[in-house]
């Protein structure tokens, strides 16, 4: 029998190289983060992570935004050690528990009035692309038709249907028989105008083209439902511009159309509002919730109202639903973000975040965009030797995004890539980040930025002698 604590003991002893060689011996070849951030992380606390080498890095990662709280907050902490020691079941599937009640209370009460009133909760299974898929289904059996609505540089996860909607083409390259009917539709992106046009102009077109769509009786989709995001996240942090959303939501509306917003990214504080539907003051039919709100443990939930709930027992399940330690966790984030006031400090720690990129946008020509929404910021490399586009925007560049990336590793900080071409660095920071850490973070940036362009200007002089 293999002792375990020992097996334990010994691997802690070990360095990078070590687990690092492992995994790629073992692992599938659909890792993503692990190819980019080659570290063994041994140990985490707050924003901070150690690998097994013993360097210490800011996490402006924290789990692709599932660590409101960051790495082993005392609240969750104990949230996690009261449940076991009161002998809490793991698991429930979907029969209820007074925590399960509690945890629903707590969330309902963090949505508009109107919306709570008429709302109805359906527990998924532990990742926000189920709650993604759940709402598909809803829509669908609720109006009878089959289509659906995204937008271009939308995320909606990994699964058949949530893949069928996402923007980006290359997860899709090799697969056939997703799910038919997804037809995408521009979004706001004023900085790379679909239209060609920028400004404002951008988000009024995109909202004109669903109206049009929507209005033509040869506008080619019977459309169960419209999904989007708020804050695009993996397409490159862009945030919609409140007048759209709400064009968007009366559009919808007037077609009766559902409306799905997916905040699995964007729930419970991140984007400077505990919601981000809440900047334009909508509501939408449809709400998909994860990562947050399991407080770091694996949880997701659609909220949605009461008129669409004609779906019939079982038409949604799943064996993890009932994830008890992850209502506890959740529960205990959620009066933590409350009590602290750490939405308003999200607001305003991604507002300091991006006065110091823009000061490194100043400086450096590497970056040509900074944009985003409380702590979800993105800063878009370009080439600026390279041809404008029609708006005289330099071209997008991956490759210097890739070697920021890098040497931000290499100085003691996680950042990810997303957006076209992979070339918008994305900050996604626990919502404890202290203004003194956003300082050393944004510090550590410019020196990376500052890095790649020098060894930049050294290889095209190289190159000239």
């Amino acid at each position: 029998m293999v002792d375990i604590a020992q097996l334990w003991a010994g691997s802690k002893r070990r360095n990078n190289a070590y687990y690092l060689g492992r995994q790629d011996a073992r692992e599938s070849n659909a890792r993503t983060y692990a190819r980019k951030l080659r570290i063994a992380i041994t140990r985490a606390h707050g924003i901070f992570v150690e690998d097994a080498d013993g360097h210490t890095y800011y996490d402006c990662l924290a789990a692709a935004g599932a660590l409101p709280l960051g790495h082993n907050h005392p609240v969750a902490l104990e949230a996690m050690r009261r449940a076991i020691d009161e002998e809490l079941p793991f698991q429930t599937l979907d029969l209820t528990t007074p925590l399960k009640d509690a945890y629903t209370d707590a969330l309902l009460a963090t949505l508009p009035d109107e919306f709570a009133a008429r709302a109805r909760i359906h527990f998924c299974s532990p990742a926000g692309t189920d709650a993604v898929e759940a709402a598909i289904k809803l829509v669908k059996t609720c109006t009878g038709r089959g289509g659906m609505l995204a937008f271009q540089g939308g995320y909606h996860g990994m699964t058949q249907g949530a893949l069928a909607l996402m923007g980006n083409r290359a997860p899709k390259a090799d697969l056939s028989g997703l799910m038919p009917g997804a037809q995408f539709l521009p979004y706001p992106y004023a900085y790379r105008c679909p239209f060609g046009v920028g400004g404002a102009e951008t988000a009024r077109l995109s909202a004109a083209m669903l109206r049009s769509l929507l209005a033509d009786p040869e506008g080619g989709v019977l459309a169960a439902g419209l999904v989007t995001e708020l804050v695009q996240g993996e397409g490159g942090v862009i945030p919609a511009p409140d007048p759209w959303s709400r064009d968007i939501r009366q559009i919808t509306r007037d077609h009766d159309l559902p409306l799905v917003v997916d905040e699995v990214q964007t729930g419970w504080g991140r984007s400077g509002r505990l919601y981000a539907f809440e900047h334009s003051g909508i509501t939408p039919d449809v709400l998909v919730l994860s990562k947050a709100i399991g407080g770091g443990l694996p949880m997701a939930v659609l909220i949605y109202d009461k008129d669409l709930d004609r779906w019939k027992p079982g038409a949604h399940a799943g064996t993890f639903r009932g994830n008890q330690l992850a209502m506890a966790t959740g529960l205990a984030t959620l009066r933590v973000i409350e009590e602290e006031g750490l939405v308003a400090h999200a607001g305003a720690m991604g507002e300091r975040l991006m006065g110091n990129l823009n000061r490194v946008q100043d400086e450096l020509p590497l970056l040509g965009d900074i944009r985003g929404r409380g702590l979800m910021i993105g800063a878009e490399f370009v080439d600026p030797d390279g041809r404008p586009d029609q708006l005289g925007h330099a071209p997008a560049d991956g490759m210097a995004a890739r070697a920021v990336q890098t040497e931000c590793l290499r100085r003691g900080l996680l950042i990810e890539l997303g957006g076209r071409h992979g070339a918008v660095a994305r900050f996604l920071p626990p919502l404890i980040i202290t203004g003194e850490q956003v300082d050393a973070v944004s510090e550590i940036f410019y020196e990376a930025c500052r890095a790649v362009l020098d060894q930049g200007l050294r290889h095209r002089t190289a190159g000239l002698g």
